[in-house]
């Protein structure tokens, strides 16, 4: 049976601010707004970077940077997206359908995750995990990146242990959300950590040192 009892207050407010900020910004990323306005400014015309997950973020990380591949999963959804890349005139963007072909818990086996071993060590800018496979993204991402390289996480209080007030969040006393997402942390540990929340969901930002 479905739970409301994150439906306090808070919460609607929170969810309220969140469907008109959506509206008001309809190609803005499925991003934290704040989250959003930082990587408009940490974003550099120069970066290559890999996203996971296609979505609104596609167009608008591709806008704003030298080169972007984008994994999707969803074979509807990327047809979707992919039309809409074409719309806007996109054409810096590697837009990858990779299926989800292994079980949750071998994503490190997947040919999704597995498209950054593409990819040269500290090679990339950044890297945005926000579709399947995230933990086993995360890791393959953490070598992939250069110094000062970005590491973003949508959705992470689901994944790594915080004092957020969104639904579903993780207390420090849970720890990382398994083995993987707790080799994740520990390798994140000295990493510069920009955590944002919307009240609805939160976002990660991470600088690698």
């Amino acid at each position: 049976m479905r739970s409301f009892s994150h439906w306090t207050p808070r919460y609607i407010v929170a969810r309220t601010r969140d469907q008109l900020y959506s509206r008001r910004n309809p190609d803005a990323p499925w991003l934290t707004p704040r989250a959003t306005e930082l990587l408009t400014t940490l974003l550099l015309p120069t970066d290559v970077g890999v996203e996971f997950g296609s979505g609104r973020s596609t167009a608008w990380l591709g806008s704003r940077v030298r080169h972007l591949t984008s994994v999707e999963h969803d074979e509807e959804w990327y047809a979707v997206v992919g039309a809409r890349l074409k719309r806007q005139g996109v054409d810096n963007v590697d837009h990858l359908f990779a299926p989800k072909d292994v079980p949750s818990n071998r994503g490190g086996e997947s040919e999704y995750a597995g498209i950054l071993r593409h990819f040269a060590a500290e090679s990339l800018d950044f890297v945005l995990v926000d579709g399947v496979y995230r933990d086993a993204c995360a890791r393959a991402a953490l070598d992939r990146l250069r110094p000062g390289g970005l590491l973003v996480v949508d959705n992470v209080e689901r994944f790594l242990p915080s004092t957020s007030r969104a639904p579903g969040a993780r207390r420090p006393v849970q720890g990382p959300a398994g083995p993987v997402w707790s080799e994740v942390a520990d390798a994140l540990a000295l990493w510069r950590r920009i955590w944002t929340s919307c009240g609805v969901w939160d976002t990660a930002i991470f600088v690698k040192p």
